[in-house]
């Protein structure tokens, strides 16, 4: 009876796992991978939990760092070039597993499932920029992983405006349907429509104040998108450091590319561009509304700058 009794304490005080990055040593298979099999069998919505475990050792796990957004801010730009880093393993779709409810629904088994097959040195990445603006997301990434290591990739809020616009334009063109000019979402009344969305997801303070309610700024990395563009060695060097990979990555990655006018990848020789959806000019805007959308964003910016301890050169 007594040793029941024991046996009952110990059960009751042992603690509880708490996922983290991988250890990168040759036992990383009892850290990572073990600490990651405990987590989907305490949370997966289905009894019958399976791993998917290759023959040459790698397997599907749950990411630990994931590109949060934001949308038109240069997530797929800043996924490719970081997918130049051999201990990286990148998800090649937005998965929206946190933020789709269909998908949220499935469970972690179903969230691992959509992952690349890694090694156990290798860091998993996935990015979905709609996650910075759903407000429902952070709570969701933090019961998950508390340990979690966010990528956020933000532009010039009036430009990155303009890119929404630019993408959702051309979209309906694509499939022949036709769609109304910037000037009809931006006015309203004579005045700027502030209810247009896309101007809502430029307001990074906001959704930037909910995700600081779960995670430290020093698990946030901000990426100036717009440096990226420019010059966007700087740029991944500083993520390297922040993911504590080993330097890896190097100036002669990139080249600049004049007939798409922005920069592309090296990598063993093989050279590689964004699509051709990327880069798209922008809709042309009357000097006076571009300046009235700047002027807007004017306070918010100054409060995220306040909010992150950090200045970016935006409008």
């Amino acid at each position: 009876m007594a040793a029941f009794l024991l046996g009952a304490v110990l059960l009751i005080v042992q603690p509880q796992i708490v996922p983290s990055r991988p250890a990168i040593n040759s036992n990383a298979e009892t850290s990572s991978q073990s600490v990651q099999r405990e987590l989907l069998k305490k949370t997966s919505q289905k009894n019958d939990f399976k791993e998917n475990i290759h023959s040459n050792g790698s397997c599907q796990q749950l990411p630990q760092t994931i590109i949060i957004g934001v949308r038109k801010g240069g997530t797929r730009a800043l996924l490719e070039m970081l997918s130049l880093h051999p201990d990286i393993a990148a998800a090649e779709s937005e998965v929206h597993f946190f933020d789709w409810e269909d998908h949220y629904r499935n469970g972690l088994q179903w969230y691992v499932n959509q992952m690349p097959f890694s090694y156990p040195h290798q860091i998993t990445v996935e990015k979905t920029p709609a996650y910075f603006t759903s407000p429902k997301v952070p709570e969701r990434v933090y019961n998950m992983n508390q340990s979690m290591r966010l990528l956020l990739i933000l532009r010039d809020p009036s430009e990155r405006v303009l890119s929404d616009y630019t993408q959702v334009f051309y979209n309906h063109m694509q499939k022949h349907k036709p769609y109304p000019s910037i000037e009809q979402f931006l006015i309203k009344n004579g005045e700027l429509n502030v209810d247009y969305k896309a101007i809502n997801r430029s307001l990074y303070y906001i959704h930037m104040q909910n995700w600081l309610k779960y995670f430290p700024l020093e698990h946030i990395h901000i990426v100036d998108g717009d440096k990226l563009i420019k010059d966007p060695f700087p740029e991944i060097e500083k993520v390297e450091r922040f993911l504590k990979l080993s330097p890896q990555i190097n100036a002669s990655n990139f080249y600049f590319n004049k007939t798409k006018g922005f920069y592309c990848l090296r990598d063993s020789g093989r050279e590689r561009c964004l699509h051709e959806s990327k880069g798209r000019a922008h809709p042309q805007v009357d000097t006076w509304l571009l300046e009235k959308l700047q002027e807007y964003f004017h306070e918010p910016n100054k409060k995220f700058f306040e909010l992150v301890g950090r200045t970016f050169d935006w409008h």
